[in-house]
């Protein structure tokens, strides 16, 4: 299927690993907690896979727990207090993501994010980068009963934007987030320039197409 049809109207964001690098911020607060308990700092190259997975992900790298363990629930209001304090220190929009946006913009096209980021850091990052104004739509995963890979604040998103599923683009770097588009109708595409595993397979998640940077999106709508 493609993803060049005129009758795209809506690009709808996930926000950590594709919209915004906020790695660092997330394993600052990482390694804040694992000292606390008299664990060693964890390396950027540890931590930047996992980031997209957020605290769940980031607890078992960290402290190799689960949802599942008695400690998990303190251990992730502990780690989310201490990224409250840090979260908004350096994040950065990905390299060619601004002129996708001004591109977008320029077209008459709108676009989104909808992100498993819980809406307490959600509003506040998009306006530390400035971007919560010029978003259709910013949808966390607490707005609706069922975060992704449920389609669920997908079909919110739809609702805020007011158009059908069947004219947006998803786009994410993570399995859930192409689950997710295709289970509300959408067309997917898999940022691969986000934080993507070794193990990761993406070209198994059943997206539309795959892409290595912004710029590519920007061909896709210059072309629309």
């Amino acid at each position: 299927m493609s993803v060049t049809k005129s009758s795209i109207t809506t690009i709808f964001f996930d926000l950590d690993g594709t919209l915004v690098d906020t790695a660092a911020d997330l394993g600052y607060a990482l390694n804040l907690q694992l000292e606390r308990y008299g664990k060693q700092a964890l390396g950027m190259e540890k931590i930047r896979p996992i980031a997209s997975h957020g605290s769940l992900g980031l607890l078992k790298l960290g402290f190799g727990i689960t949802p599942e363990d008695a400690e998990f629930i303190v251990m992730r209001d502990e780690y989310l207090n201490l990224y409250d304090q840090v979260f908004t220190r350096s994040p950065a929009l990905f390299d060619g993501v601004s002129d996708l946006l001004n591109m977008i913009e320029s077209k008459g096209l709108s676009w989104g994010v909808v992100t498993n980021k819980p809406s307490r850091f959600t509003q506040p990052l998009m306006q530390a980068i400035n971007l919560h104004q010029r978003a259709t739509c910013i949808v966390s995963g607490d707005d609706a009963p069922r975060a992704k890979p449920h389609p669920d604040t997908l079909l919110l998103a739809c609702v805020q934007a007011n158009v059908p599923a069947d004219s947006c683009v998803y786009i994410g770097d993570a399995e859930r987030d192409i689950e997710a588009g295709n289970a509300a109708g959408m067309k997917t595409i898999v940022a691969l320039w986000g934080y993507i595993a070794e193990t990761d397979k993406p070209s198994e998640w059943g997206a539309n197409i795959m892409i290595q940077s912004p710029d590519e999106i920007l061909h896709i709508i210059s072309n629309t």
